[in-house]
């Protein structure tokens, strides 16, 4: 078995290392999720097909708007379907 000798240097140098990396990921930017997501997104969110999303959207169990050709949904609206445990699947 070998012993390894730390010294006060090779702390400091850890400590400093250390710092170093928590201040790099305190500094980066947390990104709020967007408030109106497409289709595929909330599809890909919540891992189901387009003729679940449609039911749901037809159903009135998630609310949209449909701007052109596009359906979004909000995310608060998203959350809270899921939240009350109103997610189509009966």
């Amino acid at each position: 078995m070998s012993v390894e000798v730390i010294t006060k240097e090779d702390l400091q140098a850890f400590r400093n290392d250390l710092l170093n990396d928590i201040k790099s990921l305190l500094g980066k930017k947390i990104e709020a999720p967007k408030e109106w997501l497409k289709a595929a997104e909330v599809r890909k969110l919540l891992k189901i097909s387009a003729g679940t999303l449609l039911t749901l959207r037809a159903t009135g169990r998630l609310q949209y708007s449909k701007i052109g050709g596009t359906y979004y949904y909000r995310y608060q609206d998203i959350q809270s379907m899921l939240v009350n445990g109103n997610n189509g699947h009966e």
